[in-house]
């Protein structure tokens, strides 16, 4: 065939520049569109092969062969696949196979966004064009007689075809690569990006460097298969050594027996994993290749608690694995990975639109050959069918997890302290997901004991009814009434250590409470109480309960006396002060803080408005002191005392110490007085 020179078949005077401004953020995504041609020119063959078409040459290997050369800045794929023709050529190259050329320029010539367009209009072998000043296909096809053909273009839209002289079936795209762009004739970073893009894609995939050394490996001779090249036969005597028997005699022992290796050229090892895990059914999987999967993929050494393997066909193809990791992190610093696949091609990472945002916490692999194979996140957005196989992946974990606690309560409660933010989030972010849920959320109680909500209300409202029982008896129809309309507190500890004073006043009353104390949990307990009108949530020291009081209180002079005190030594105007009769006579003073305006705080935390006041919003401590304990009745009789200051300040700061923790500031001055208070005991 005579040099044939043309025009691409765009309405355009040039697409390239477009494509390389579009896609500038990804421009290594051009690996992934050439071997994935690659692969479907492999797949086209085999189906031929199969419906009795075509018949493989003897020792065929279906490959892809990635080859770089630094001194000619040149990268070449080569794969054994189906081949063109001239005329396909023509059709399938020069005459870009997308709907609305026109269209596509239009809306697209003027947009900086990072989403990723090819493939969407057919232009995955244009995508060579973001990194080559000019591209060469050089093909021959399967159907008998066929003339190899060569086609090039300098990234314009001419191009010349003729004939080639490839010798065997299938197709051989090189690239020149431009200046900015000899990053990827390096065999590193070549190998860097294919491990990306082409770990699990169905073909084997092998990258060489041009005109390097050749390598060897010596095997031994009953491992040499056919397609081994020999480079030499080696015979190895049998190794001994003398070593002294057991009657204390010195013999000659064979510690190495004789062998025959052979040394041969280095076998070339594959990039990609042709059958990876998640393809195979779950009954075909051991543990051990799960975590091994885990560690490969996500280059975690620390076990996973467990996963959960996906595996659907109908109404859509989705496979997969989910991982649950072991964190010992805050949750805002937790960061996972699902690796979203398309027959095997990567496609990216955590794409929300695929899997459910909460999920997005957990690392692990999607395959879902239904989606298009370059996904644009703006077009996903509104899709139903996305939409659809977003809810399954939530759903396949709800069972997993509610399964989970069914049939095996205690690993599910070995597990809960690690996978509870995962949980908590989703049911947060997730209606259908937090139905599922509601009833197997679990919470550690002071005795480290887990209990579902159902558990915790349960307990609560014995407790209640213990205690108000005489009451009950009592009431009319119509105070009954209103005492179901009541609602049930839940009471909780954020901090064990710090709050451990309430603790213990808890537990001598007879009274329980759940740990809460993840960054996640003060908003997981809003949207409790929002599903349940009749639930409320309360921090131990935001109530001072009536099991907590003794018997008698203070006067409301004595009452008034102490206020003063205290907010005349403190220097705080505004300090509230309650004067109570606690049964525990060994508590000084405590601090509470009503449930509302620690909530408020927590919101100010949250959106960093630091600098307003919490008292705008009914944000101030109260000041508990126990008339029962004898520093509150010394300062009540001796208001006058040299030492009354000195013992306000440490009951006050005592009382804080127990509720948060103090500032710089007040922790130096805190340690001081506590210096000066031990010396006067030396006095």
């Amino acid at each position: 065939m005579a040099v044939k020179h043309g025009n691409l078949s765009i309405n355009s005077d040039n697409i390239f520049p477009i494509i390389k401004k579009w896609l500038y953020s990804d421009h290594d995504i051009f690996v992934r569109e050439l071997v994935s041609n690659g692969c479907d020119a492999i797949t086209k063959l085999k189906k031929l092969e199969v419906m009795g078409e075509y018949s493989f040459p003897e020792n065929y290997k279906p490959a892809i062969q990635v080859t770089v050369d630094s001194e000619k800045k040149t990268l070449k794929f080569t794969d054994n696949g189906i081949g063109m023709t001239a005329d396909e050529v023509e059709e399938y190259i020069t005459q870009i196979a997308f709907s609305g050329a026109t269209e596509f320029l239009e809306k697209y010539k003027d947009k900086t966004t990072d989403d990723q367009m090819i493939g969407h209009f057919g232009l995955g072998f244009y995508s060579a064009f973001m990194v080559a000043d000019e591209v060469h296909i050089d093909t021959l096809s399967y159907k008998e007689g066929s003339v190899p053909v060569h086609w090039t273009c300098d990234g314009g839209t001419e191009y010349d075809i003729q004939d080639g002289n490839k010798d065997t079936v299938g197709t051989e795209i090189t690239l020149f690569l431009n200046e900015e762009s000899l990053e990827f004739c390096n065999e590193y970073r070549m190998r860097e990006v294919l491990e990306k893009y082409c770990s699990f894609m169905p073909v084997n995939i092998y990258l060489a460097k041009e005109n390097a050394e050749q390598e060897y490996e010596t095997i031994d001779e009953a491992d040499l298969r056919d397609d081994d090249v020999v480079v030499e036969h080696i015979h190895e005597e049998a190794k001994t050594e003398e070593k002294e028997n057991d009657k204390g005699e010195k013999e000659t022992v064979e510690i190495s027996p004789a062998r025959d290796r052979v040394k041969i050229n280095k076998r070339p090892v594959s990039l990609s994993d042709p059958q990876p895990l998640w393809m195979k059914h779950p009954n075909e999987c051991t543990d051990e290749e799960y975590k091994e999967f885990y560690r490969k993929v996500f280059m975690d050494y620390k076990e996973p608690l467990f996963w959960i393997h996906l595996n659907m066909d109908y109404p859509f193809n989705l496979k997969g694995i989910l991982y649950f990791p072991k964190i010992n992190t805050e949750y805002d610093s937790i960061e996972g990975t699902i690796k979203l696949y398309n027959n095997q091609v990567f496609i990216a990472d955590n794409i929300k639109e695929v899997i459910p945002e909460f999920l997005l916490l957990l690392k692990g692999v999607i395959d879902c050959p239904d989606l298009p194979l370059n996904v644009s996140r703006s077009a996903l957005q509104n899709d139903g069918f996305v939409q659809k196989i977003s809810e399954y992946i939530a759903k396949k974990v709800a069972d997993k997890l509610t399964g989970m606690c069914k049939t095996d309560r205690e690993s599910y409660e070995k597990y809960w302290d690690d996978i509870s933010p995962f949980i908590k989030f989703g049911c947060i972010k997730d209606s259908k997901f937090a139905d599922k849920l509601h009833d197997y959320i679990l919470f550690k109680d002071l005795d480290n004991k887990y209990l579902t909500l159902k558990d915790c209300i349960e307990a609560n409202r014995k407790e209640e009814a213990e205690h108000t029982e005489e009451e009950a008896r009592e009431n009319t129809e119509e105070n009954k009434d209103e005492k179901e309309l009541e609602k049930t507190t839940v009471f909780y500890v954020t901090d064990p250590v710090q709050q451990s004073q309430y603790i213990n006043m808890f537990k001598e009353a007879g009274k329980n409470a759940v740990i809460l104390s993840h960054n996640i949990d003060t908003a997981f307990i809003s949207h409790l109480e929002q599903r349940d009108q009749e639930l409320q949530f309360k921090r131990i020291d935001a109530d001072l309960t009536e099991e907590l009081k003794g018997e008698g209180a203070a006067d409301e002079d004595t009452a008034k006396t102490l206020t003063e005190l205290f907010r005349k030594n403190l220097n705080k105007e505004k300090l509230e002060v309650k004067v109570e009769s606690l049964k525990n006579e060994a508590v000084s003073a405590m601090m509470m803080l009503s449930e509302e305006s620690r909530r408020m705080q927590d919101m100010m935390k949250m959106y960093n408005m630091y600098g307003m006041d919490p008292g705008m919003f009914g944000g101030q401590e109260t000041l508990v002191l126990n008339i029962n304990h004898p520093l509150v009745k010394f300062l009540a009789e001796n208001q006058e005392s040299e030492h009354a200051a000195v013992i306000c300040e440490q009951l006050y700061d005592l009382a804080m110490i127990s509720h948060k923790q103090l500032s710089p500031d007040e922790m130096t001055k805190f340690v001081q007085r506590s210096n000066d208070i031990l010396m006067l005991l030396t006095k």
